[in-house]
């Protein structure tokens, strides 16, 4: 968990492929955002109740943001919608493959406003055409990156061996990120551990080199 000044980021890691689920709370109005309902709705709903315990508030979810169209990333997603009434949003490139309607297509530089938090919409693509990054620009300490399957501790997303597609997450990787946030952004991938731009920028020139 990270207790921010303004939120709280939490976190739980659920089906067999550890997929990461994100919880922030805006501690003063409540206002909720979910990233990835990506399996287990019990353990997601869990999650939401804890998160509510972080606000003086009352908690609203507000809004379940999937980084991209891959099925481990949505399995819970109709459940946790049905159960909560968030509304949805997804990269615009994305947004015909997700099964579950999508209320909020995310375009590259979108900003949403969440009562007490922002959120900014980067377009990473390559592991799927609408792969979408969240950021958040944490006042009083270091950015936090919510990257979904395009950043890994170690390298970028599986592009499936396509230099095109590998080609086109590199560069979105290093000039939407690396080039524009500093070392001590915190990078919150969709799978494992987490990781800071300033711990991975040294391999870049050898992701590069490799070609994933």
């Amino acid at each position: 968990m990270y207790d921010l000044r303004d939120l709280t980021i939490r976190s739980i890691s659920v089906s067999e492929m550890d997929n990461n689920v994100y919880l922030l709370t805006a501690k003063t109005s409540g206002a909720q955002v979910l990233i990835d309902a990506a399996d287990d709705a019990a353990a997601i709903l869990a999650l939401l109740a804890e998160g509510a315990r972080d606000t003086s508030s009352t908690a609203k979810p507000t809004l379940l943001i999937t980084t991209h169209s891959h099925w481990d990333h949505v399995r819970a997603l109709a459940e946790i919608v049905e159960a909560t009434g968030m509304k949805t949003a997804a990269g615009t490139a994305d947004v015909e493959a997700i099964a579950v309607p999508t209320d909020v297509p995310l375009d590259h530089g979108d900003v949403g406003n969440f009562e007490g938090f922002d959120l900014e919409a980067i377009s990473l693509r390559g592991h799927t055409p609408g792969s979408t990054a969240l950021l958040y620009r944490d006042p009083a300490g270091p950015p936090h990156l919510f990257t979904g399957d395009s950043l890994f501790p170690g390298g970028v997303g599986n592009t499936g061996g396509d230099p095109a597609r590998f080609d086109s997450l590199y560069t979105d990787v290093v000039e939407r990120v690396f080039d524009v946030l500093p070392d001590e952004t915190v990078v919150h991938p969709g799978h494992g551990k987490s990781t800071t731009l300033g711990a991975e920028r040294p391999a870049l020139n050898d992701w590069r080199s490799r070609g994933w």
